[in-house]
């Protein structure tokens, strides 16, 4: 059996598939690739208004780079809302070791100096990839999800990789679509030059997009 690396798993990525384990405790790991395949469209990208008044409370605060590990160890954590998890110690190796190459991402959210929610994901060109994300307050998870788009948006990135489709994502913009189309528009992606940030986005970009257009137009 080939052993994963962190080089096989960017190749994966670049080809449109991605490993996942059944649970934590089962060591094997599994490669997909979905059809259809859920992105979220950065320039459909929607913040319900709920969500936008949250945020410009200014209760809490947003970093990059800065907790990865807590990040990873976070979304890998059985909860009451998450009985079962897909990242086993493995993954969480492999994704540690992509970290430190500079491929591996997490936006953190603050409440008092405690993180109480984040996500984290890959970026190959201008391709993000969203892996996990976690919350300990409501919405926190979102939080990061609205930064993270900001940031995507404010860098030229054109391709934001949802894997699959659930509620939570459809509420801001997520569809799925045909494996083939998936596959046109990674290849664009991964060949254009985009660097994540390590700092904060235009969050007016996502939170007031007719401001945005009305400046840009």
């Amino acid at each position: 059996m080939t052993k994963i690396t962190p080089e096989l798993l960017l190749q994966a990525y670049k080809i449109g598939v991605f490993p996942m384990a059944n649970n934590q405790a089962d060591p094997t790991i599994e490669f997909f690739d979905p059809d259809p395949r859920g992105i979220i469209p950065l320039e459909a990208f929607h913040v319900p208004r709920s969500l936008r008044k949250l945020i410009r409370k200014g209760e809490f605060y947003v970093t990059y780079n800065t907790a990865f590990s807590s990040v990873l160890s976070a979304c890998a954590n059985i909860t009451v809302n998450r009985p079962t998890t897909w990242i086993n110690e493995e993954i969480k190796v492999l994704y540690q070791k992509l970290f430190d190459m500079g491929y591996c991402h997490s936006i953190e959210v603050w409440c008092d100096d405690n993180i109480v929610g984040g996500l984290y994901g890959v970026s190959i060109g201008a391709a993000f990839f969203g892996e996990s994300m976690f919350s300990l307050k409501p919405n926190s998870s979102k939080i990061a999800l609205v930064h993270l788009v900001a940031s995507l948006k404010h860098k030229g990135f054109l391709l934001l990789d949802s894997q699959f489709i659930n509620e939570h994502l459809v509420q801001f913009g997520a569809i799925g679509i045909r494996r083939g189309d998936y596959k046109k528009l990674l290849a664009s992606a991964i060949n254009k030059t985009a660097e994540f940030p390590a700092e904060p986005g235009e969050l007016d970009q996502v939170l007031d997009p007719v401001h945005r257009r009305t400046q840009t137009s």
